[in-house]
This record gives C-alpha cells, sequence and structure tokens, in this order.
C-alpha cells in the first residue's frame, strides 16, 4: 500500500515486474539500518527473549499469515506478525499482549529508522489498523517507535532509551474509510494489463528514492538543456515553473526570474562556453600562499550508536587525507583511517593537528562541513581543543571560490568537486576508482570494514579503497588551486 501512496505506476511495477527493481547503494543502506535497528527493538520490547519471530522469507506468505494467526492464543510477543484482508497484507513490527477493559488485546508498534514521525508513517499506521480490524483483529493501541535522537549511547547501559514512541491509534482509527479507499483504487490499478502512464517527478525520490527509477526514466522526454541544472532555486515564482517539468529548457527562462549565478549557468550551457575569471580567482587566493594544507575527512553517519557518548546519526570522522605545499612548491601527503572498530576520535585528532602543524592555510571543499566535525573533536577531547579550534580558524574555502570565478557546462549547475575535477584536470576520474567512488561509498565500506567478522585481507583492500578515494578529493583541491593561481606544484 506505501508504494501505491507514493506512484500508481510503481504498485504495477512491484505486482508485475519487480525484475526491473534496482536498488540504490543509499537504498539498501537504509534496509540496512531497518533490520539492524528491529533486531535492537526486540531486545527492548522483549527482554527475556521469550517472544515469537515469523520468519515470512523461510515460510512464505501464506504460511507467514496462518502461523500468525495461530500465535496469537500463546499471548507472547510476536514480532513480524502477518495478517490479510480484503486483498491487503500487513506485516506487523511487533505485537504485545495486553490485558484491556474488555479483555485480552495487543498493542501493535511499528519501529522506523528515523528521528521524528512522518507522514507516511501515519499512512503505514493506517494500514494496519485497516488490515487488523478487517481481519477481526483486537488491538488496543498502535504506536509508532522512531530513533530518539537525544539518545546518548553508554555500552553499560545498552539501547534502552533509545526508542521513542508515538500513540497513532485514534489518528489511524479515523482513516478506515480513507484506506478502504485506497485499496479499493489500488486493486484497480494492480489489475491492470499494462503500467500506468505516470510521469516522473519529485514522487519518484520521495519519501524514498524509487528502485525502479532506471526503467522509468530511460524514455523520459527530456528537455535539450534542462531548467533542472539551474542552480539555487528559491524563488516561490522559478520554483513553481521548474518544478516536475522535465521538458521545461533553459531558453525558455526569462533572465528577469533568475540570479546572477543562475544567469551565469543559463547562457554559458545555452552557449556551451566555459566562465573563468582567473584574475579574480587568483586575487581571492593570493592572500593564502604557501606552505599551504588540503584537507577532506570522511565520516560515518551511524543511525544506531556504537561507541560510548555517541548520538544517533552522529557524525564519526575516521578517515583523512592532506596534501600540503611548501613555499618551495614541493607536493607532499599524509593521511590516516582507522577500521579497528574501536572510537577512531581521539587518534584521529591527535593524527590531524600533528599533520597540519600550526602555520598556513588549510583549504578545504564546504567548509562547514570539516568545520563542524573538529568543533565536536574539540568538545570531545578537551585536552586538544585549543589546537583543533586553532586550526578550524586557518580554514580557507575553495567552494565560494569555485562557485564565484568558475563554471563549466558539463557541471550542469553543480558545484561538487567530483563535478569541477573532470573540468580542470581530465586526467582524473573519481569512475576509474575501485570499490569507493563517493561518500556513500566510503560510508558503507567503513560499516563494513568493522564488523567482527570481516576477514583481514577484505579489511586491507577497503583501507587501500578509502585512501585512494580520500586522496583524490585533495589532490582534485591541489589541481584546483594550481589552475586557479596559476602555480605548478613540484611532486
Amino acid at each position: 500500500m506505501l508504494a501505491y501512496r507514493q506512484c500508481h505506476r510503481r504498485l504495477w511495477l512491484e505486482v508485475h515486474r519487480p525484475d526491473l527493481r534496482e536498488d540504490s547503494a543509499e537504498s539498501e543502506a537504509r534496509f540496512s539500518v531497518g533490520h539492524k535497528l528491529n533486531e535492537i527493538a526486540r531486545q527492548i520490547y522483549d527482554p527475556r527473549r521469550q517472544g515469537r519471530f515469523i520468519d515470512v522469507n523461510e515460510l512464505g506468505v501464506g504460511r507467514a499469515v496462518e502461523l500468525s494467526k495461530n500465535l496469537l492464543s500463546e499471548r507472547t510477543v510476536l514480532f513480524e506478525a502477518g495478517f490479510s484482508a480484503g486483498g491487503v497484507l500487513a506485516f506487523t513490527d511487533i505485537m504485545t499482549p495486553v490485558v484491556g477493559r474488555s479483555g485480552p488485546s495487543w498493542k501493535i508498534i511499528e519501529v522506523k529508522s528515523s528521528t521524528s514521525v512522518k507522514d507516511y508513517h501515519r499512512d503505514d499506521a493506517a494500514v494496519q489498523a485497516f488490515v487488523m480490524r478487517s481481519a477481526g483483529m483486537d488491538y488496543a493501541s498502535i504506536s509508532l517507535a522512531y530513533i530518539d535522537k537525544t539518545f546518548v549511547y553508554d555500552s553499560k547501559e545498552g539501547y534502552a532509551g533509545l526508542l521513542a514512541q508515538e500513540n497513532l491509534t485514534k489518528e489511524a482509527d479515523a482513516r478506515f474509510g480513507e484506506v478502504a479507499e485506497w485499496v479499493k483504487e489500488a486493486q484497480s490499478i494492480v489489475g491492470r494489463a499494462v503500467e500506468p502512464p505516470v510521469r516522473m517527478g519529485p514522487h519518484c525520490t520521495k519519501p524514498y528514492e524509487c528502485g525502479f527509477y532506471a526503467h522509468c526514466s530511460k524514455n523520459e522526454p527530456r528537455a535539450a538543456y534542462p531548467a533542472s541544472v539551474l542552480p539555487r532555486v528559491q524563488s516561490k515564482k522559478l520554483k513553481t515553473l521548474t518544478a516536475d517539468n522535465p521538458l521545461l529548457d533553459l531558453s525558455e527562462i526569462a533572465d528577469d526570474l533568475l540570479n546572477d549565478l543562475q544567469r551565469r549557468v543559463k547562457s554559458h550551457t545555452l552557449s556551451n562556453t566555459v566562465f573563468f575569471d582567473q584574475r579574480g580567482a587568483a586575487r581571492a587566493l593570493a592572500k593564502h600562499a604557501p606552505p599551504a594544507y588540503f584537507m577532506d575527512f570522511e565520516t560515518a553517519q551511524i543511525a544506531i550508536p556504537i561507541f560510548d557518548g555517541m548520538r544517533p546519526y552522529q557524525q564519526v570522522p575516521f578517515q583523512f587525507s592532506v596534501h600540503c605545499v611548501s613555499r618551495k612548491m614541493e607536493l607532499r601527503h599524509a593521511d590516516f583511517v582507522d577500521l579497528s572498530g574501536r572510537d577512531p576520535s581521539e587518534e584521529f585528532a591527535k593524527n590531524l593537528v600533528e599533520v597540519v602543524g600550526t602555520k598556513g592555510p588549510v583549504f578545504v571543499y564546504n567548509a562547514a562541513f570539516e568545520k563542524g566535525r573538529i568543533q565536536e573533536l574539540a568538545k570531545k577531547i578537551p585536552r586538544l581543543k585549543k589546537r583543533l579550534l586553532a586550526l578550524n580558524d586557518r580554514i580557507v574555502d575553495l567552494l565560494p571560490i569555485a562557485r564565484t570565478f568558475y563554471y563549466h557546462p558539463s557541471q550542469k549547475g553543480s558545484w561538487s568537486i567530483k563535478d569541477v575535477l573532470p573540468t580542470i584536470a581530465p586526467d582524473l576520474s573519481y569512475d576509474e576508482l575501485d570499490g569507493v567512488q563517493h561518500g556513500g561509498d566510503a560510508m558503507s565500506a567503513y560499516e563494513e570494514a568493522i564488523l567482527p567478522q570481516t576477514m583481514d585481507d577484505r579489511r586491507l583492500e577497503i583501507e587501500r579503497q578509502l585512501q585512494a578515494y580520500c586522496r583524490l578529493d585533495t589532490y582534485a583541491m591541489v589541481r584546483m588551486w594550481e589552475v586557479f593561481t596559476g602555480k605548478s606544484t613540484l611532486g
């Protein structure tokens, strides 16, 4: 039903052409977090480990539903119990038995890896209520458990307190008629002989990226110069004009609707020319003379904390790369990566302040990220606070300089370093890297590497891939700096 709520075409494809589904690495990572969180929820809601888990993958849908029905009489905690009514199937994350005024009943709890209750979670609860009631199932409440972002992990206490809970019973009950209409329309859609002709739009990625994106987009008509390349669209009028309109061409948008940056993107995209104010870029960088450092971090944003003092979804820096250009224009490199499975924070910070010294500009690309991580480390590691905050004072952001003085039409409105690099250094490419090619890959690689079951040779391979990726990030900044300043490094 949630596929139906996102897109009618997705629902039809889920039923008739599941072979076309291609989940992204981000989607796979989200699924993995969900599985881990459900395992922890079972510990929280069934501390005595007396509950029953119904494995639909092992049993199949029919047997899982039948077993769920039979287990109701045992009055124990049930995990992934399945129920069917009116052609709709629902699996509950957790069911706990209770005794209410009218006799034995159940509390139903859906577990989500978000840090708040979303509208689509409310839809999910409404569907659960509809299926339960239609199947003749009595329940006392339907609640949503989600991650409490204020939770701080303590290995001695475990995960008690990780989940907050909101009761959605009244709201879900009140939507019975609404869900009945969804069911009727969804069944009509599934019964069609061909997939519905739904145009692509924001629903393709909200609330989640659809696994059929590649299938739906391959024959989608596009403008020669799509308006989607316009950066930082904030005005209401421009948003309205460009939203969900893949056929809108840049040439159709009046200049008076655009700011200076957007006009530059439009002009150089349509003319296929490069904008480069080299003098302006060199002037902006002139006061930041070598010795200069070029720094990049890799972090893991882990949903479920694993280190003492860690919060949910807190960024954990586990790797850095630093290129240094000396006064003699000599280039050297240093890096750090910790895949031990222990909290890398202190070793990361200690090595970082040693590598960057105390003098010279420290170039980064999108300073808010690195500065934020350094401030967190300074708070966490008091003995290094002064040196870390002094490092923050030396940071120079290359991103606004690139955005102000350089644009190549192949960037397609993006100043991501991965989009800029091929235009200034065609000999370098992230696509040629093995295994780790972007930040999401790096995060997944770290989480794999610190698993106890990961073999040493695989961990070494991951370390090599991470080092190559992070090193390219900082070398890309060096090459950008060379192009902008007109200088050349040695080595």
